[in-house]
């Protein structure tokens, strides 16, 4: 199975999550981590593991041959992203808004605008003691962070087989990340938090994930601040509220020394067993 686990804001616990729920369930089957963040990868903070290989990626953008070009200004009248200016006998190409389609370079008479190679990040795998880990980093200064996510799920998909199960730890919110992260999940929690804050931004994540025709479920982090307003929500949109995360001053301190939680806590590795017979049920159903 592919889990993705998402949120609808940041800081509501998906690394946490992700992190715990990888490290547990890898001590009863095989297990692939992959952090889709790609902007802010941070759960590379608790696993310790040797870097086994790096992998530079690149993304094609176009590159203007003033030599050839004739000005005839087609390639701006077909770039949806407003990534190619003409301008009187110069063409502008900004390619930290181009998306990579190669309308331009496939429809210059002229052949004026080759596609060139651009680095735009990296792709790290770890090996740890249980389970592999998979970290993917966008370079400072890169605009996009779908191509980088697109290429990750890739090579997760070549590397892994489907004896693994492949968990992502997504970007927050439910922009074009979001919507690349978990597009092809087999099932997508979601964390939120018991506040209205995590409520609303809760709202707009199932909204996404209906919209894309995704299985989803609910993991309540922080459980025990704020009040019931979330588990009514659930209750009343026939959402599964998988666990509750305690709020707990102990998880804060172990997050904060970058441990995982669940081996020195036991009632959070009571809730991560919650989300682990959860999606062991869907498993053999879909079999």
């Amino acid at each position: 199975m592919k889990i993705a686990i998402a949120s609808g804001k940041g800081g509501t616990g998906k690394t946490t999550l992700s992190t715990n729920l990888s490290a547990y369930i890898s001590e009863k089957r095989k297990v692939v981590l992959t952090d889709l963040d790609v902007e802010e990868p941070n759960s590379g903070l608790f696993i310790k593991g040797e870097a086994v290989n790096t992998e530079t990626c690149y993304r094609m953008v176009p590159s203007w041959d003033k030599d050839k070009c004739s000005f005839c200004g087609k390639c701006q009248s077909v770039c949806n992203f407003n990534s190619i200016i003409k301008i009187k006998d110069s063409v502008m190409v900004f390619p930290e808004m181009c998306h990579g389609c190669y309308a331009c370079s496939e429809l210059c008479p002229e052949n004026a605008l080759p596609m060139v190679k651009e680095k735009m990040g990296e792709i790290k795998e770890i090996k740890t003691e249980s389970f592999d880990f998979i970290e993917s980093r966008l370079d400072i200064g890169q605009e996009q962070a779908v191509p980088l996510i697109s290429q990750t799920l890739e090579k997760v998909d070549r590397r892994f087989d489907e004896k693994y199960m492949k968990i992502y730890d997504c970007p927050p919110g439910t922009s074009c990340p979001v919507i690349e992260a978990t597009k092809d999940a087999d099932f997508i929690i979601l964390v939120t938090e018991p506040t209205p804050f995590g409520l609303h931004d809760l709202t707009l994540a199932v909204d996404a994930m209906r919209f894309l025709n995704r299985k989803f479920g609910v993991v309540l982090n922080r459980y025990g601040i704020g009040n019931d307003d979330v588990l009514d929500y659930c209750s009343r949109e026939n959402v599964p509220v998988l666990a509750k995360l305690p709020n707990d001053r102990k998880v804060a301190e172990l997050y904060s020394r970058g441990k995982l939680v669940y081996r020195e806590i036991d009632n959070f590795k009571e809730q991560l067993e919650l989300v682990y017979d959860y999606l062991n049920k869907l498993e053999k159903e879909a079999l």
